[in-house]
């Protein structure tokens, strides 16, 4: 049985959910949201959304905790917001922006300049002695995971001596190096 598709979720105040002919429309105070669904069927009663499944077949199992937790994950995204944080670590390694183009500097030739989503609020933190931190929000955790992804993906950190860019929070397995 499914732990997490068996948990109802509950709807915060100044939130409203609509479910018709397969999808799901979520909108709050921070934006809108839409889910098409299969397998499944979604109930709102009592300010809380139930997720049940009409047999336990593996699809079915599978696809009930799937869509509670997007479920539960567009309701926090609307209500509250989902927020990550990417650190430039590396001497040299830079970061600005100007409303949606962010502006990194890696150690390459030129500067990679990235267009960011409407819907991802960007803001960079530079504070001397520290490293730069890239702070993306928004209200789609796709969306804001996919583009820090995208950023990362132009510097991985690397293990030997840490540098690149990772997640706030993020630890690198470090290796020795060369042994003389």
């Amino acid at each position: 049985m499914s732990r997490i598709g068996n948990n109802p979720v509950a709807i915060p105040s100044g939130v409203q959910v609509n479910v018709a002919d397969g999808v799901i429309n979520v909108e709050g105070k921070l934006g809108k949201l839409m889910q098409p669904f299969a397998d499944v069927d979604i109930k709102v009663e009592d300010n809380e959304v139930f997720v049940t499944r009409p047999s336990d077949s593996k699809d079915h199992r599978a696809k009930h905790g799937l869509y509670r937790s997007l479920v539960n994950n567009m309701i926090e995204g609307v209500s509250v917001g989902w927020t990550k944080q990417l650190e430039l670590v590396g001497v040299g390694y830079r970061a600005s922006n100007q409303g949606q183009k962010l502006d990194l500097a890696l150690g390459f030739s030129h500067n990679i300049v990235i267009d960011i989503a409407p819907e991802v609020k960007v803001e960079t933190i530079s504070e001397k002695g520290k490293n730069p931190v890239v702070k993306l929000t928004s209200f789609d955790k796709q969306l804001v995971g996919q583009v820090a992804a995208k950023i990362r993906a132009f510097r991985k950190p690397e293990p030997y001596k840490g540098k690149g860019i990772k997640f706030v929070g993020e630890i690198i397995r470090r290796k020795a190096g060369k042994s003389a």
